[in-house]
């Protein structure tokens, strides 16, 4: 037998390398790796309007002449938040044992989600309507660009779940997708507590 047969032999004797199934899915890695990011985002300006808070330590704050943040109705507004959070967790218990069964979660989270945009859209043009504009002030500046930030990541948040559950009742809905969903939505939901502590009870 030639050498080269041997080695041909040898070679088709071998066994596949077995491929180990990933921890972490690659959509659900990149959606944490993006959110840790956009975390650091937020802490930086958090830390930006407490340095500014701290300036004026033993005056008036908000300004004289700028309107107080409407702490009780964000208040309802945040538990709104949090509750759709917990509803996403039943959506992901619900899709481990029947894929369909987490329709009905998933639409409240979607729902209590957008309640809290648009709640937080008539809070805005309630602020605006007494003055308190991004150019108003510091404390207008940085109320507007950190809630606004904020509104926009749940916008997008919004979106994804939207796109989740119409592909959850399609029935296209894959682990990887609804987790790299629930990851973003999570993200959104817990920073907000953070920012209400921050901004509108400091």
């Amino acid at each position: 037998m030639s050498t080269q047969s041997v080695t041909m032999t040898m070679e088709g004797s071998r066994p596949e390398p077995r491929r180990r199934p990933k921890l972490v899915a690659s959509g659900v890695m990149g959606m944490l790796m993006f959110t840790f990011t956009e975390t650091m985002l937020f802490a930086g300006l958090i830390s930006a309007h407490a340095i500014v808070r701290a300036r004026f330590s033993g005056q008036m704050w908000p300004p004289f002449g700028q309107p107080r943040l409407p702490v009780q109705q964000t208040a309802f507004n945040t538990g709104a938040l949090l509750v759709s959070g917990i509803a996403l967790v039943l959506a992901h218990l619900a899709y481990r044992k029947r894929a369909r069964q987490a329709l009905g979660p998933l639409a409240i989270a979607v729902l209590l989600g957008l309640f809290f945009v648009v709640f937080q859209g008539v809070e805005w043009a309630a602020l605006l309507a007494q003055g308190l504009t991004i150019q108003s002030s510091s404390y207008g500046s940085f109320f507007y660009l950190i809630v606004g930030l904020h509104a926009m990541h749940a916008v997008a948040a919004i979106l994804c779940l939207t796109w989740a559950w119409f592909r959850l009742r399609r029935g296209t809905l894959t682990p990887s997708q609804f987790g790299t969903v629930q990851v973003f939505w999570y993200f959104v939901v817990l920073i907000w507590p953070i920012i209400y502590l921050k901004v509108y009870l400091s």
